[in-house]
């Protein structure tokens, strides 16, 4: 695992489009999936800055759940596609090397921030008359650099022994993206004790989210008194429970399941769940059909 021992020859990605009989359909799917990931994550942020009912310490934290949704997907998809319609599936050693540490980074930070999300939500609850106090904008600011550190972090440990082993072989990495335990099939030395305690940080990454949101959320439904209350809390508690306590596995499934349609997903969930953010996004389309109308009166006066 020496410096000098490390290969910077290309991968080979083994892809995910299949036969050529499958691959156009394939394509056009997570073509459709990838722009409509973009678009309704973009919508969100959009919404969230520039309607003023949204100004609220869930809205600008969901609004940063879009931002790292929109870099996870770019950072995988289209280089797929691209390498696609190109029909090569090379990619360089400093290219794998870095969307190891971009998805590990993303990833991990989406965790921590989907944890401390429910932070907000039992502030809300449970102690409504203290929550311009205890969720201020400096607390969501720490939120969000706690996050982003967080992931970070887990990327700036594993990704640089992750690629410092030598590899050998075809060199194909059977993966549509440089996952680590696919990268690390390839490596010429026993990688046993470092994938085991690279799935404890995994778990252990997995897990304090998990017990974070669990926790809150069975605080949320003690503190609730009446059923109908209940009945009120629960579907804010339900649509973060579907998001965060999804298990992250190596099979492709379930890399696509988590890279490829979550972050098309997390804003559908939110916001078809969401009345204000519904409510928000029809006075964006009145506004935008009657700033088109009054462009339309001016032309025709012109």
């Amino acid at each position: 695992m020496a410096g000098d021992n490390v290969s910077f020859a290309d991968f080979t990605l083994g892809g995910l489009f299949g036969t050529e009989e499958t691959g156009g359909l394939v394509f056009a799917v997570i073509c459709v999936v990838f722009f409509t990931a973009l678009t309704a994550n973009r919508v969100m942020v959009v919404l969230i800055r520039a309607d003023a009912r949204l100004y609220t310490p869930m809205y600008f934290l969901l609004s940063h759940l879009s931002l790292i949704d929109m870099l996870c997907i770019s950072t995988i998809v289209p280089k797929m596609l691209v390498d696609y319609l190109r029909g090569q599936k090379t990619i360089s050693f400093a290219g794998c090397t870095a969307q190891h540490f971009l998805y590990l980074t993303l990833v991990g930070a989406e965790f921590f921030l989907l944890g401390l999300m429910a932070y907000d939500r039992y502030v809300a609850i449970c102690s409504p008359l203290r929550y311009p106090v205890l969720m201020s904008r400096r607390v969501c600011w720490l939120i969000i650099a706690g996050s982003w550190l967080g992931g970070s972090l887990d990327g700036f440990l594993l990704t640089p022994i992750t690629m410092s082993f030598r590899f050998c072989g075809s060199r194909e990495i059977d993966h549509f993206f440089c996952e680590a335990p696919a990268v690390l099939r390839l490596a010429c030395a026993d990688t046993a004790l470092y994938e085991t305690v690279m799935y404890a940080c995994c778990v252990l990454m997995l897990l304090t989210p998990s017990s974070v949101v669990v926790a809150s959320y069975a605080r949320i439904l003690a503190a609730v008194p009446h059923e109908l209350g209940r009945r009120k809390a629960f579907p804010t508690c339900s649509s973060h429970m579907i998001v965060a306590c999804h298990q992250p596995a190596q099979d492709k499934v379930f890399s696509v399941f988590y890279t490829i349609l979550t972050p098309m997903l997390n804003p559908l969930i939110y916001s078809l769940r969401n009345k204000d953010v519904a409510c928000a996004l029809q006075r964006a389309l009145r506004r935008l059909r009657r700033l088109r109308g009054s462009q339309g009166v001016s032309r025709e006066a012109f």
